[in-house]
Order: structure tokens, then sequence, then C-alpha cells
């Protein structure tokens, strides 16, 4: 029954969405999955910095609302905010820390500026509020006039770049001669304007004044008690935090806070059987389910249950999109001239794991040269997970879960769609007649898919594995039906494309691609016509003699579509010429 596994219907607790403020949540009977020892195990870390980037959306905001309303000095009421949670226990340790530091909590989430200017208004603005926050001392008599002034300065936003440089360390330092006790500094997404000033093309000016604002903070401060960091990559120290005293940064890969940021399986479990959703878990595993952070498996994402948990009646979606690095991601997966990136996302998408280099050590600067660090990016930010750690740099990645394929699905369909003017209407119906064996309509439509995306682009010169890309990004929208593989040894050789249905009724196809020279100003169409029929005929043949169908066999798959798909230029041939 309902009254079994939670309280009384009036008394049931609520999940609120949307405010990731720790006494609001609690006082208004929000539902909390208890993240409370977080707290302990940053406070008797090693060392005095700690950095824990995480994705978006996994809960560092509430948690760093958590821990500054359990340190903070002058919120002694919030002890109540804590009865019910693990922390609460450990009496030794609330008795000697709990409402005894002064703190400092800043989120730079929304610093997002188009250019650096209004990138600093922002900045400035969001440490103006902080010191309004603590307006009571300009009252202190403990601060110094000069003092005052400066805090006058920061609080009416009258000061300059090199004043807001020392915005955190100073208001630590006036807090520490208020109070009597050393401050605990908490910066949230502090890699959000950073990501924008990439994106935006003022990254030296934003890292110039993240470099400030964080190692006047965090290094040399006499005032500072801890600090904590949240964000999503980890920036290079030499870029970033070479001001810092050897901070302790803890990503994803570290076994340690490794289940304080996402919902464990138990966690996951409780929450829907209190909301009465325990039948559906094994559709909420499919969905949400997958990430491994440190030593914890099966890490789910938060924001996706709690969205669920809320709109379960109009079933299961996609809720984690939008995330603050997409805009990377989506530029480094449909910029011109990718290859082996479409064939490797298809394998992911299939289900495959992939053996990729981290980097944990993130450099902007080179991003646009170094591809490999797509998949450092695309780690960090959740859209893949580590499953197995072959040496120090080197892991096993793989799609975490549905929908994460599906979220790697849309962003290949909507750059067809939106940069390439291809419709989706066009690629559902041109890969069905693929699916159902309609060769002819499915030439048609495939013309028009392929004279659109390569509209844009010089062909004169395209090897075989770019056209290979296109169509592999093109067959995405397939991918929940069919195992997509491609460059794979079946038979003798290795194949371009296989695909493997999961209903062993439907046809498997495989297909083998053949570059030719577009059709000379001066040749006759007679000529052209043999030189493509020549090569569908040699793709065919290479399809037989190789048995690249052979991994179809495997599969026990009996209606197979051998398909010869030459290039000639921006346009495709399947079926032979009339000569």
């Amino acid at each position: 029954m309902w009254e079994s596994h939670c309280e009384s219907i009036s008394e049931m607790k609520r999940i609120l969405i949307g405010n990731s403020d720790f006494e609001y949540i609690i006082s208004n009977n929000g539902y909390f999955v208890d993240k409370s020892l977080l707290i302990k195990e940053f406070f008797e870390d090693g060392n005095q910095v700690i950095v824990l980037p995480r994705p978006r959306r996994f809960g560092k905001t509430l948690n760093l609302s958590m821990i500054e309303h359990f340190f903070d000095i002058r919120k002694p009421d919030s002890v109540s905010l804590f009865s019910e949670f693990n922390i609460s226990k450990d009496k030794t340790f609330c008795e000697q820390n709990q409402n005894r530091y002064p703190v400092i909590n800043i989120t730079l989430k929304n610093v997002k500026g188009r250019n650096w200017e209004e990138s600093f208004e922002i900045i400035k603005k969001k440490i103006s509020e902080l010191y309004q926050e603590h307006e009571y001392l300009l009252d202190s008599e403990k601060l110094n006039e000069a003092e005052r002034r400066q805090f006058k300065m920061i609080f009416f936003r009258e000061g300059g770049i090199s004043d807001y440089g020392y915005g955190l360390s100073d208001l630590s330092k006036y807090l520490n001669k208020h109070f009597g006790q050393k401050t605990i500094i908490l910066v949230d997404e502090y890699d959000s304007p950073i990501i924008s000033g990439y994106t935006n093309k003022y990254y030296d000016e934003i890292i110039m004044f993240m470099q400030s604002l964080l190692g006047n903070a965090f290094k040399g401060n006499d005032s500072l008690e801890k600090g904590l960091i949240t964000g999503i990559l980890r920036i290079a120290r030499e870029s970033l935090f070479s001001e810092f005293n050897n901070p302790g940064v803890y990503t994803i890969l570290d076994p340690y806070f490794d289940d304080k940021f996402g919902f464990t399986e138990p966690e996951t479990q409780k929450l829907l059987a209190y909301f009465g959703l325990q039948n559906n878990f094994e559709d909420v595993k499919y969905w949400y389910n997958g990430y491994h952070f440190g030593k914890t498996d099966r890490i789910y994402n938060p924001w996706s249950i709690i969205n669920y948990a809320t709109r379960h009646e109009q079933g299961f979606k996609p809720y984690w999109v939008n995330t603050g690095s997409d805009p990377l991601i989506k530029k480094r997966i449909t910029e011109p001239g990718v290859d082996q990136t479409y064939d490797d996302l298809q394998k992911l998408i299939s289900g495959e794991a992939l053996k990729k280099t981290i980097d944990e050590n993130f450099i902007f600067s080179d991003l646009e040269g170094n591809k490999r660090l797509l998949w450092t990016l695309l780690t960090f930010s959740g859209y893949l997970t580590p499953v197995e750690k072959i040496d120090y740099e080197t892991y096993m990645l793989r799609v975490p879960n549905f929908e994460i394929k599906t979220i790697f699905k849309n962003i290949i369909i909507n750059w067809l769609e939106d940069e390439n003017k291809v419709q989706k209407e066009l690629l559902e119906l041109t890969t069905q007649h693929l699916i159902n064996n309609r060769i002819s309509q499915f030439e048609k439509g495939f013309r028009r898919i392929i004279g659109d995306t390569f509209s844009y682009f010089d062909t004169r010169g395209m090897a075989e594995n770019v056209y290979q890309a296109y169509f592999l990004g093109m067959l995405a929208i397939i991918g929940d039906d069919y195992i997509i593989r491609s460059n794979r040894e079946s038979g003798e050789g290795r194949y371009d494309i296989l695909l493997i249905p999961h209903d062993k009724a439907q046809y498997g196809i495989v297909i083998e691609i053949k570059r030719v020279e577009e059709k000379g100003v001066t040749e006759s169409d007679a000529h052209f016509h043999k030189r493509i029929n020549t090569a569908i005929k040699k793709a065919l043949n290479q399809i037989e003699h190789n048995e690249y169908y052979k991994e179809l066999i495997e599969h026990k798959i009996k209606n197979i579509i051998k398909l010869p798909v030459v290039f000639a230029g921006k346009e495709p041939f399947i079926t032979p010429l009339a000569l």
C-alpha cells in the first residue's frame, strides 16, 4: 500500500524543481536525497582548496547551498534543517563545526556575456550582490575606514577590474575580522564564464580575470579556512590555477566524493518507491542510468530522475538537454571534415564502448587542433561515461543511457536539418525506403539529402571516408532499431557500413562506398555512365568476394541487402545507369 512506504498524503514531501536553496527545499517539505556526509568529507579533506568537476545538473549548486547552511555562523537556526540527515548523527563533528564559520557562496553559472565588457558587468553585479548580503559589515567596528570605503566601492559597483579581482579575498578578510573566524569560500560553476569566453572570443580576458579572482581568494589568503570550487571541466592549472597551492582536484575519474553528486541506485529506488513509481524502475534504469564515477557504478542523472518523478504521466523523455558545454560539443561534432568522429558516434549509439585517451588537464587553446580532446569534453560533460580503465589516461567509454543516446542522435539530425537544410521528414522517409528494400526510392531521397548536405563543400578530392561519415550521420535516425557499424572486419575484409537489425525478420544491410571523378566537361554521357556502372559492379563484387555480409549471417539475419554507393562529386549512384 502507498502508506506502507511513506507518510500520510497530507505529510508527503514534494519534489521542488527550479530552486537549489537547501533551506527553501527543507523548509517547504521538499524531498531531499541525503548527501549531507559531503559536508564532513569536504571539511576533513587534507587539501585546503578542493575542485570538484561534475556534469551540469548533477546537484552541485544544491550541495554547495547545503554546505553553506551547515557552516554559516550567521544561520544558527539552520541546525534544525539537518535533523533528519546523516550528518546530524555525528554529534562531535556538528558540535565542533556547525555554524562556526563565515561563509561566502557565489555561483557563476549565469556569467555568459556576448563579449568581455558584458561579461564583466555581470560579474560586477554578482560580486556586488554578494557584498549586499553582508551589508552589516559597514557598521562593524572591526573594519577600518579604508576597508569600509573599499567595501562601498564594490557594493555600489564603482570598482575597476582589479578591485573585483580581489572581491572574494577582500570580503573573506572583512568577515574574518568581524567574526574572529576564518572564512569558507564556495564557488559554483567556475568554468561557465570561461566556456562563454571561449565560445564568444574573449577567452584571454576572462582567463586573466578568473586567475585574479580565484588566485587572490585561494592562495596566500590568511583568512581562508576551506575552499570548494565546482564546475564541469577541469581547466588546466597552467592556464587558470597557476596561482593556487596545489588544490585537490577530484574528477569523475577519481575514487573520492564519487557518490556525492548524482543519485546512487539505492537512492533512486528509494525516491521512486516514495512516490509510488517503484514498478517503473527497470524503464527508469534504461533511460537514465549508466554513469560510473570513481568506484561507484550506476549513478543516475538527478535532473532527469526528479523531472520524470514529477511528470511520469507524460512517459519517458530526455530532460537533460541544453547543458553548458553543448555549444562546444556541437561545434566539434558537426564541423566540416569529420570522418572518424561520425564512425565513433555510430558505434556509441549502437551500444559499443570506445577506447579513448582522457586528458584531465583541459586546455581550451588546444581544442581547435586536438580532436582527441572531444572525448575528454564529452566525458566530463556527462555525455559519455568510463566503464574500464586501461592505463592512467586511457579508458573504455560508452553512452551511459538511452536519454544520452537520443541526445546524440538529435545533435546529428538537427545539424543536418538546421545547418544543411535537410528536412527530418525527408531523412525519415529515405531511411525507411532503405530498410524496407525500396532501393530506387531510397536513391532518389538520398540524392536530395546529399545534394543539400554537400552544397556547402567543395567535394573535389574528398576521400571515401568523408562520404561515409555523412552517410553515418544520416543513419543516426534509425539508431534505435539497428546496430550500425563501420570499418570492421567481416569475412575476408572490412566493410564500409553494416546495419544489423534488432528484429531478425527485418533486412540486414551491407554498404560499400566508392568514389569516382565527376563528369568531365568533354566527357560523353555514355563514357561517364560506363565509369559509374563499373564502380557499382566493383563495389558489389567486393561485397561478395570478401563476404562482408558474414556478420549478418552470424546474427541469423536471413534477408540481406547488398548496397553499392558510388559518389561522383556531390551525386550518389546506387543502381546502374542506362548505356
